[in-house]
């Protein structure tokens, strides 16, 4: 994507770390500079004997990260030393590094709160930091307390005193770690730390997947190549998935709800002119314009919508009408199509005898286990049949609806390998009608994913497992429309279902 460096972790805190460094030397980065991240000696003792210090030599990458303290209290109580040796420590180190040929960036650990404090001190540790030879000073909002008027100030003071390139790293306790680190790039610095999707201690480091497109898009700075703006959605998304944490949907620039529309006022406006309703083009980061569907949404929403299976309906066509009027009855019995676009497309596909055999479900029984205490607590046996072939595969689960998508996709994967790709990332069941207490309809709403793009299904019953069958065919379904796999006979049954 263009980044320039990645801190890549400790090595001296711990053997994980230590072995990531070991196997990195053999793929070397084609732009970025890898970064050994530790903090300063111990105090009264040499730099070279340091255990901590020696091990960032052994992780062999050009730039090092070295944090010490700037905030006197933080000497004085925490680790419990003199101000003067707090300084030594910094200064040690750092002239140590870089009489080893290092790249050495000095992060100034909670320096707005240290700043406050005693600005005297604060500003002294970045001076002998400048001094002992380092190449960045990084201010450090540690404790992600400081308001945006305050990290202004603070970083105008610092760069009118300092020759050396100036950075800065925030933490979102306050819910401003993202507004900080702009202020302070509006102020002169020119590194700015942070993570993907804003993961990190407490509630997060700066979002570097905000602060980049409003950097570049806005603000004109170049932050990473063009064409890595273009994939930061995907690869936002992609992070998410290697942490094997939900993705933020909600979150600005790369969510998947970035750029959602629902009300009709809205959705009228940016089909006339995106700029009614949004403030880039979803393009620029690689994301896309969604239209949610639902009954605020319009006819010429929902027309669009049907023009992508038809092309050829209008607005005063039959088909429309009759894909009107189910949308109508379907959400007036409790299915909700937002966030579950692609239940809709397939009921439209229906509708219009468009739809296409992947596969027919000939029958399916599920069992729950009396001992709940067992690794599994239900099992399933499903048969399917795709072309002239058929399948019956059981599975175990933790529940009867993981056992029911278990069972499904072995047989499925038998015909369709690349449904292997395919995993459900959320699921969902909301009871509509309490007063009839456990017989009452449940919608389920199930979010699929392939690692590139998501997509949501729906289903609705008195039958919880039935909702749950429902919105787990028509998953795979859609999957498999995506993918271009189909037979050429479409369902009778999934007509019937529509008529």
């Amino acid at each position: 994507m263009g980044v320039d460096y990645i801190e890549a972790g400790n090595p001296g805190s711990n053997p994980k770390d230590l072995e990531f460094f070991s196997k990195i030397k053999n793929r070397p980065l084609k732009h970025a500079k890898l970064v050994a991240f530790g903090s300063t000696r111990r105090p009264n003792i040499k730099a070279n004997e340091d255990a901590n210090v020696r091990a960032l030599l052994t992780a062999e990458t050009p730039a090092v990260s070295i944090f010490g303290k700037s905030w006197d209290f933080h000497v004085t109580d925490i680790i419990r030393t003199s101000l003067e040796e707090n300084l030594n420590m910094i200064y040690d180190t750092i002239s140590f590094l870089k009489g080893q040929g290092k790249e050495v960036i000095f992060d100034a650990e909670h320096f707005f709160d240290g700043y406050k404090a005693n600005r005297d001190y604060a500003m002294k540790s970045l001076k002998v930091a400048s001094d002992a030879g380092a190449d960045w000073l990084v201010l450090c909002d540690t404790n992600g307390g400081c308001f945006p008027f305050e990290i202004t100030e603070i970083t105008k003071d610092v760069l009118e005193n300092s020759t050396v390139p100036v950075g800065i790293h925030c933490h979102n306790d306050g819910g401003m770690a993202e507004a900080n680190s702009i202020m302070a790039v509006e102020q002169g610095a020119v590194q700015v730390q942070g993570t993907f999707n804003g993961f990190g201690e407490r509630c997060g480091n700066a979002n570097l997947s905000v602060i980049i497109p409003n950097l570049q898009l806005k603000r004109g700075k170049s932050c990473i190549k063009e064409e890595g703006l273009k994939d930061l959605s995907a690869a936002s998304r992609y992070i998410s998935e290697l942490a094997n944490l939900p993705h933020n949907e909600r979150q600005p620039y790369v969510g998947n709800s970035a750029f959602a529309h629902k009300g009709g006022m809205h959705i009228d406006g940016v089909q006339k002119n995106c700029l009614s309703f949004e403030h880039i083009a979803p393009e620029l980061i690689g994301n896309e314009r969604r239209i949610l569907m639902s009954e605020v949404s319009g006819r010429s929403t929902i027309l669009k919508k049907i023009q992508k299976v038809a092309p050829w309906v209008d607005k005063e066509s039959e088909e429309t009408k009759l894909i009107m009027d189910r949308l109508k009855q379907l959400e007036h019995e409790g299915y909700q199509f937002e966030g579950a676009e692609s239940s809709f497309e397939l009921m439209v596909r229906r509708a219009l005898d468009r739809a296409k055999t992947f596969f027919e479900v000939k029958d399916f029984r599920v069992l729950c286990e009396e001992h709940w205490q067992n690794d599994y607590s239900a099992s399933a046996i499903v048969k399917v049949r795709v072309g002239e072939g058929e399948e019956i595969i059981a599975a175990e689960g933790d529940g009867p609806v993981n056992a029911l998508d278990k069972a499904l996709r072995k047989a499925l994967e038998i015909f369709y390998p690349q449904l292997k790709r395919m995993r459900l990332t959320d699921y969902k069941v909301r009871v509509l009608d309490t007063s009839k207490a456990t017989a009452a309809k449940v919608r389920v709403h199930i979010e699929s994913t392939d690692g590139e793009r998501i997509w949501g299904t729906v289903g609705l019953s008195t039958n919880i497992i039935e909702a749950s069958w429902d919105a787990l065919v028509d998953s795979i379904e859609y999957f498999l429309y995506l993918n271009g796999n189909a037979s050429s006979e479409d369902l009778d049954k999934d007509k019937e279902n529509v008529s």
